[in-house]
């Protein structure tokens, strides 16, 4: 299907306006298709004129314009036209429609545990053709009526109150005016609680084999999701504007959750089937969150064009960690996002294919694959700059008088602006040009000159790479940290090429010197050489959000070569005795492991680094007292860094564990996929472990144990599957591609690498845009930083016949890992 294009969609919605659709879906017909009639009213503003519909079939049965049939061959590229339009106009198309595995339509999943079926809609952007007959675009938004026929015993929830007319047929509907993509059904065996939040009826619904799991937290989501609607009133000036609110934990599914009005799909990840830390409670408090401010942020007002999708994902993520630090009992998701999701908004913003917060594509499918962390996180870190820059109160306002204004509309980011520039008394435009429609990162460093131990000059230099040579604006806290608790802190504004710093003049020489000091800016900071030697001690008294913003900075400094992987790994060590914030503790351990220690450091290097680390960990579990909330990521930690094949099989058989933890479902899978990297699990364990506890979870933990063993069947066997198997769920899919690169198995996947760019363009057109992103992130060879590697990558990124999504993601893939090879190269030289 050709991506619609932004010309395309100003044209048809000059032309139409959508009165309302009526879908019926028949979902008893079997496994592969379910019948779809829609029927759709709507004018046009020119008689005798023509648009065009999108479908996408398995196949079309008929369509009626006003009474007149339309071919079935007529239909082309997932394009129906529409000839010589009525003032009214009346369309009626009747098809059979493919049911996915792959989250694009109407995901079908039969649960391993008991057999049950579930369907959900994923219509995100422009899969809605996929379900029913529709004008595909966000302005065209109309009201919704679905009927739908499912098994006798099914549950049915959408967007509006579900009513079961009859055993096994119910009726949504109808809706206020919504965009396509914010259309949501979810139909199945679900096993659903409910409770009443004021004046609105809520429901948090999950497979009927996960029932004990929500059961056990039930009180817990309830209770965050009326803070955050609360919150969420109070920050918007409007109460929640669609009466009821369903929750759905829904199996297989791509995204973290998908946020219609009325009802959002969330992953089963954050359905916690065994004792997990807080950290994990609290980002799943987040995601509740970021779901809920999605109400009003997509739901009550609706970008106009997929350019300004954005807007509200990036004030979503800035709502969800900031009211959910307010309004709930997790103080902590401005220091998770300062460790963790930040740094991820870094990294792609160096890339290759960085571009602005902003998106700039012309047409849906494009701008689809900009929608990424950037959108998010650098859009998120945007806007904490922003209330930084104007103030809290004048932002609240602006959001205030924007949705006062936009109400139950379509809105643009100019629209927004306008909203703050009012609140704000200033004109916020070219603000807003400098950081929402410029691409990359700007780093800031220190410089001081001492006399007598006092500071006798200070200034910022900030510089911006050749690529895109932007200096910005930054409104920003300066830290100064002497022995003892004895600090000061500036707010300063950084412009230019160098800004001078006259507050720090006179002062006694710190032993610390902290640019960013709160986490207010976005942007790369750098260490004086006093200051770096000063880390190691000073770091651990620092507060919360700057710890994170440090070990955020110093793994910047790796990617860059700055920082050497192996002085990195001397501060986790260190950091391991002493941290006692959760999510700080969890980040850096997952980054140590992952990025630094399995990429970053020499090959040479990285056993006696791992033993290092391992040992720390083993010290800070010792002496870690039973029940403690830290013990369960300490534990994760060992397991993934230790070597040590009979501790890792004594764990398993129930021997030295430590007290107070059980060793539960989630944990034994972590353990058996570590003894299955290090070659110490065999297959026929592997599959005992399954069949005594089969599940959705453990089909997906098998298999990526199946694909680490160290074992050439089993990388042929998980390689065949991956690039040849277009049948493959999804989830089964990407942990394949998890378990298939090891660090230790550098040798016995060698031949591997170059197979990768050779048949990859091929693999792509099996799969959807989504689901080959992800499968990339995981099946890209990144751990194979060699020349040769990118000489490989070189070769496939010159072909024109690559898809999209293949070149885009393999070249930021590349750019990651010629950063690997040239910080390597760094340290040897």
């Amino acid at each position: 299907m050709p991506s619609l294009t932004r010309a395309e969609a100003a044209s048809r919605s000059s032309l139409l306006a959508v009165s309302d659709y009526h879908v019926e879906l028949d979902l008893t017909s079997g496994a592969e298709t379910f019948r779809s009639c829609t029927t759709v009213t709507f004018t046009a503003t020119r008689e005798g004129t023509e648009t065009f519909i999108e479908i996408a079939p398995a196949a079309l049965h008929s369509a009626l314009l006003n009474g007149k049939e339309i071919a079935p061959g007529d239909l082309v590229d997932g394009r129906l036209p529409l000839r010589d339009l009525a003032a009214e106009n009346e369309l009626v198309v009747v098809a059979d429609m493919a049911y996915s595995t792959q989250c694009e339509g109407l995901h079908r999943f039969e649960d391993p545990a008991d057999g049950s079926i579930y369907v959900y809609s994923f219509v995100y952007v422009d899969h809605a053709p996929k379900v029913f007959a529709c004008f595909d675009q966000p302005d065209l938004k109309a009201g919704y009526t679905f009927e739908l026929t499912v098994p006798e015993g099914w549950t049915v929830l959408g967007n509006t109150p579900a009513t079961q007319e009859t055993p096994g047929r119910w009726r949504l509907g109808p809706s206020p005016a919504q965009a396509t993509y914010l259309t949501a059904l979810a139909a199945g065996p679900y096993a659903s609680f409910h409770t009443r939040h004021g004046e609105v009826e809520l429901g948090f619904h999950c497979r009927a084999s996960q029932r004990e799991a929500l059961a056990a937290d039930a009180d817990e989501v309830f209770e965050i999701t009326g803070q955050i609607l609360d919150a969420c009133a109070d920050m918007f000036g409007i109460g929640y504007p669609f009466g009821k609110l369903d929750q759905a934990f829904v199996p297989e599914f791509s995204v973290l959750s998908l946020d219609h009005p009325g009802c959002v799909l969330l992953r089963e990840q954050y359905l916690f089937s065994s004792a997990v830390p807080e950290s994990e409670r609290e980002t799943r408090a987040v995601v509740l969150a970021h779901g809920i401010s999605l109400m009003w942020l997509a739901g009550l007002v609706t970008n106009r064009w997929w350019d300004d999708l954005w807007l509200g994902q990036s004030l979503a993520d800035y709502m969800a960690h900031r009211l959910t630090s307010e309004a709930t009992r997790f103080p902590g998701p401005p220091v998770t996002f300062a460790a963790r999701r930040k740094g991820q908004a870094y990294v792609p913003d160096q890339r290759p294919s960085t571009h602005p917060v902003c998106l700039e594509g012309a047409d849906v499918r494009t701008v689809q694959l900009e929608l990424d962390r950037i959108s998010y996180f650098k859009g998120h870190a945007v806007l904490r700059q922003l209330a930084a820059h104007v103030g809290d109160d004048a932002l609240r306002a602006g959001l205030r008088i924007y949705f006062s204004r936009h109400t139950f509309g379509s809105a643009t980011f100019t629209d927004f602006i306008a909203a703050l520039s009012e609140a704000a008394g200033t004109d916020m435009t070219g603000w807003a040009e400098t950081w929402m429609r410029t691409a990359n990162v700007n780093t800031l460093i220190p410089e001081l000159t001492v006399r007598d131990g006092r500071i006798t000059e200070a200034w910022v230099r900030q510089t911006a790479p050749d690529s895109h040579p932007i200096l910005r604006t930054h409104t920003m806290d300066v830290g100064l940290y002497y022995d003892g608790d004895r600090r000061d802190v500036h707010r300063v504004i950084v412009a230019g090429a160098r800004t001078d710093l006259p507050a720090l003049v006179g002062l006694p020489m710190p032993k610390l010197v902290l640019l960013n000091d709160g986490d207010l800016a976005y942007a790369k900071v750098r260490f004086d050489p006093a200051s770096r030697a000063a880390l190691p001690a000073l770091l651990p008294t620092l507060k919360p959000i700057n710890r994170a913003m440090v070990w955020c900075a110093l793994l910047l400094g790796v990617h860059d070569g700055s920082v050497p992987a192996a002085e990195h790994l001397d501060l986790v060590c260190g950091m391991v005795a002493v941290e006692p914030e959760l999510s700080i503790l969890a980040e850096v351990l997952e980054q140590a492991r992952i990025d630094v220690a399995d990429r970053f450091l020499p090959p040479s290097g990285r056993e006696p680094a791992m033993a290092r680390v391992a040992a720390a960990l083993r010290a800070r579990l010792g002496s870690t007292a039973p029940g403690d909330e830290r013990q369960i990521t300490l534990f994760r930690a060992v397991v993934d860094f230790t070597a040590d094949i009979s501790e890792l099989r004594g764990w398993l058989n129930g021997t030295g564990v430590p007290e107070g933890l059980t060793l539960d479902t989630d944990l034994a899978w972590r353990v058996r996929y570590r003894l299955a990297v290090l070659g110490g699990l065999a297959e026929a364990e592997i599959d005992a472990a399954y069949d005594a506890e089969p599940g959705a979870h453990a089909e997906q933990a098998a298999a990526r144990c199946l694909a680490a063993r160290p074992d050439r069947t089993a990388k042929e066997a998980a390689w065949t599957a991956i690039t040849t198997d277009s049948g493959l769920s999804n989830y089964r899919l990407w942990a394949l591609a998890e378990g298939f690169w090891q660090p230790e198995q550098t040798e016995l996947t060698a031949p591997f690498v170059e197979r990768f760019f050779t048949e990859m363009p091929a693999v792509a057109k099996l799969h959807g845009d989504l689901v080959l992103d992800l499968l990339l992130r995981s099946f890209y060879p990144r751990l194979a930083a060699e020349p040769e590697t990118l000489e490989l990558a070189r070769a496939m990124l010159a072909r024109e016949d690559l898809p999209p999504t293949l070149a885009r993601r393999a070249g930021d893939h590349t750019g990651d890992l010629r950063r690997v090879v040239e910080a390597r190269t760094a340290v040897r030289t």
